[in-house]
């Protein structure tokens, strides 16, 4: 089967930032999609609008993604296509200053923000290597490149992600598969719904999505390797 008719996992897909990438593809590509999340009420009203904007195939897997054994277990319908692309963008933000940053609050930003990405490439990457061309987007951000004030446990977790994908990509770089690191900084999403940033400041979610169906549509001697958005504006106050 080709690329073009292979799925697109996407991972952290019930809302926010994941609802606006799968949408996205639903409407500028034929990919059937994998949406992955804890929330399956969240899912279902993701493939609701997925299916609104153009898609012909979506299917949905309610999972723990901090929980790598079900993760190893997930099953793909029979007949629907192996991916061709994974997309990590499960995540969760922490504002905390690191004196008052629990032990298991550390754990907890680690397993979000970097294992659930590793445990799901671990998951698809076999079906990636089977193809002519595989696709990796890891969502980082810009916490990945710079240390952050009042969330120093997210940025810890988000620059091993980074270090993670990185290492990744050299390992991958002779094979089909090509590995991307999004370096995203303030987006709108439900991690700022009880702030009072000015979510018109923010990155359009939508955005994310048309950059990221950007990069599935390089060649395969093309790999976006790093990318950094950010606000126009720049870092949007009072955060």
């Amino acid at each position: 089967m080709s690329f073009e008719s292979s799925a697109v996992v996407i991972t952290g897909a019930s809302r926010g930032i994941g609802r606006r990438i799968a949408v996205q593809f639903a409407s500028k590509t034929r990919h059937p999609l994998v949406l992955i999340a804890r929330s399956e009420e969240g899912l279902e009203k993701t493939k609701q609008l997925c299916e609104e904007a153009g898609a012909e195939r979506v299917t949905v897997i309610p999972c723990d993604l901090t929980n790598e054994s079900n993760i190893s277990e997930i099953s793909m319908p029979a007949d629907f296509p192996k991916p061709g692309i994974i997309i990590n963008n499960a995540g969760s933000y922490l504002y905390k200053d690191l004196n008052d940053t629990e032990t298991s609050e550390f754990i907890e930003q680690i397993e979000t923000n970097l294992l659930s990405a590793v445990y799901v490439t671990n998951r698809f990457l076999g079906d990636l290597k089977n193809r002519e061309r595989g696709i990796i987007i890891n969502i980082c951000s810009v916490g990945s490149i710079e240390g952050l004030k009042e969330s120093g446990a997210y940025a810890s977790s988000k620059h091993a992600l980074l270090g993670y994908t990185r290492s990744l990509r050299k390992e991958l770089m002779q094979s089909n598969i090509a590995v991307t690191a999004l370096n995203l900084g303030q987006t709108k999403s439900t991690s700022w719904e009880s702030s009072d940033v000015n979510p018109l400041l923010l990155i359009d979610p939508d955005d994310v999505g048309k950059l990221l169906v950007s990069i599935s549509q390089l060649s395969t001697r093309t790999v976006a390797e790093e990318i950094i958005l950010k606000p126009q504006r720049g870092r949007v106050p009072p955060m």
